[in-house]
């Protein structure tokens, strides 16, 4: 089962992870700076439930942000 909503359809999306060195200019120091980037994925907030889907009663994965609109119908 691929990891994304059966509702909207919101799935991983891509983003980056940063390496730091140096205290931040807030601290007194001169500054930050990035010393490595690192590829990373950013996942949606899935919860597997049992919904009303066209009729038919599916555990399927759908994430919060659906189930709080109401966008769907529990079983």
């Amino acid at each position: 089962m691929a990891r994304f909503c059966a509702i909207c359809g919101k799935g991983s999306i891509p983003g980056c992870k940063y390496k730091r060195r140096g205290a931040r200019k807030l601290h007194g120091g001169a500054g930050s700076k990035i010393t490595g980037k690192t590829m990373r994925r950013f996942l949606p907030n899935l919860q597997k439930i049992k919904i009303n889907l066209e009729g038919t009663i599916q555990r399927t994965l759908v994430c919060t942000s659906c189930i709080q609109a109401g966008k769907i119908e529990k079983a």
